[in-house]
C-alpha cells in the first residue's frame, strides 16, 4: 500500500508541474501577443518569422527562446553598434584571422561551405569559418559519408588511419550537418577532409561540442536569421602528437556572431578536452580576448577598433 501511495503522490506532483508549465506558457503567449500588437510593421515581420520557425520542430526553438530573443534584440545592451566589415562575408565575418603571435605559417583552404586555416607545422587546422543561414524547411541531409579523406592540398597528407587506436575521435571543425543542409552533398563531403579534423576526446566530440554544432545548425539560424561561426583548437606550448605528428589540442574554441540592423553581438566558448558529457555550456563561456591570448590569433580585425574592442572584451551572460 505504501508504494501505491508514493506512486500516487509522484503522479500528482508530475501533474501539477505539467499544469504549471501549461499556464506559464499560456501567460507568456498572451504577454507576447499584447506586445506584438503594439509594434511597428518591420518589427512585427521579424517576430512573425521567429514565431513561424517555432512551429518548425526541426529548428528546436523553445517558447522561452522567443521571449528572451525579443528582449535581447530590442531592449538589451548585448549588441554593439558596428559598421559592416568591408570584406567577403560568404563564410567569414570580420576578416581572415591573423596569426599575430601564432608561431607558424597558416594557409587558407577554400571549400564550398567553409574556409579553413591550415598549419603544416602542426599537421592540423587552426581555425575554420562558416556561415549558417535560416532556410524555410530544414530537411534531412544526404547520408553521412562512410569515410574521411586525406586532403591532397596539404603537404602533411594526414590520413584517417593516423587516428586509429589513438584514443581520439576525428573531430570536425566545420560540421557535417550544418554544411550539408545549407550547401549540399558535395560540400558535405568536403567536411570529411582531414584538413578539417582535429583530435577530440569522445565525451567532448559526441557531447557538448555536438550540442553546440546542432544549436548552430538548427536553433540559432531559426531565431536570428543567420550566424557566422569561427571554430578551432587551442594548443599548449609543447603539444603532444598522434603517431604521425598531428598536434593534440588542449581545448577547442567556438565564436558565434549575430548581426542585426547594423549591430553585432557574439558569444565565445572554450571547451577543454576533458569536458564531461552533459556539462552546462554556460560554464564554458569566455571572451574573444581570452581565445586570442590562448591561440595567438587575431579575430574580427576588419571591424572598427572601438566595436572590435568592445565585442572581444565582452563575455556573454548565458549561452544563446
Amino acid at each position: 500500500m505504501a508504494k501505491r501511495k508514493s506512486s500516487s503522490r509522484g503522479g500528482s506532483r508530475r501533474g501539477f508541474r505539467l499544469q504549471l508549465a501549461f499556464w506559464f506558457n499560456l501567460a507568456l503567449l498572451a504577454l507576447l501577443a499584447g506586445w506584438f500588437a503594439l509594434q511597428p510593421p518591420v518589427r512585427r515581420a521579424e517576430v512573425g518569422k521567429l514565431v513561424e520557425n517555432y512551429f518548425e520542430k526541426n529548428k528546436r526553438i523553445e517558447l522561452f527562446d522567443i521571449a528572451r530573443d525579443i528582449y535581447q534584440l530590442y531592449y538589451s545592451a548585448e549588441f554593439v553598434r558596428a559598421e559592416p566589415p568591408a570584406g567577403d562575408r560568404t563564410h567569414l565575418y570580420g576578416g581572415v584571422p591573423r596569426h599575430v603571435t601564432f608561431p607558424h605559417p597558416v594557409r587558407v583552404l577554400a571549400n564550398r561551405g567553409y574556409l579553413v586555416g591550415y598549419c603544416e607545422a602542426l599537421e592540423s587546422p587552426v581555425w575554420a569559418a562558416y556561415r549558417v543561414a535560416d532556410i524555410s524547411r530544414l530537411l534531412p541531409p544526404a547520408p553521412r559519408p562512410e569515410r574521411f579523406e586525406t586532403d591532397v592540398r596539404t603537404a602533411a597528407r594526414v590520413s584517417p588511419e593516423d587516428y586509429t587506436g589513438s584514443g581520439y575521435d576525428r573531430g570536425h571543425l566545420a560540421p557535417n550537418y550544418a554544411i550539408a543542409t545549407r550547401y549540399g552533398e558535395e560540400a558535405q563531403r568536403e567536411t570529411f577532409l582531414m584538413s578539417n579534423i582535429i583530435p577530440q576526446r569522445h565525451t567532448l566530440n559526441a557531447g557538448p561540442w555536438k550540442d553546440l554544432e546542432m544549436k548552430t545548425a538548427t536553433s540559432y539560424p531559426g531565431r536570428f536569421g543567420e550566424v557566422w561561426v569561427i571554430v578551432g583548437p587551442v594548443f599548449g606550448a609543447h603539444p603532444e602528437t598522434l603517431r604521425n605528428g598531428t598536434a593534440i589540442p588542449d581545448a577547442g574554441f567556438m565564436i558565434l556572431i549575430d548581426e542585426s540592423d547594423g549591430r553585432v553581438r557574439l558569444q565565445a566558448l572554450l571547451l577543454p578536452q576533458d569536458t564531461p558529457a552533459g556539462a552546462d555550456l554556460d560554464g564554458f563561456l569566455t571572451t574573444v580576448d581570452e581565445i586570442e591570448r590562448r591561440t595567438g590569433l587575431d579575430f574580427l580585425s576588419e571591424l572598427e577598433d572601438s566595436a572590435e574592442n568592445q565585442l572581444e572584451a565582452n563575455r556573454a551572460g548565458r549561452v544563446w
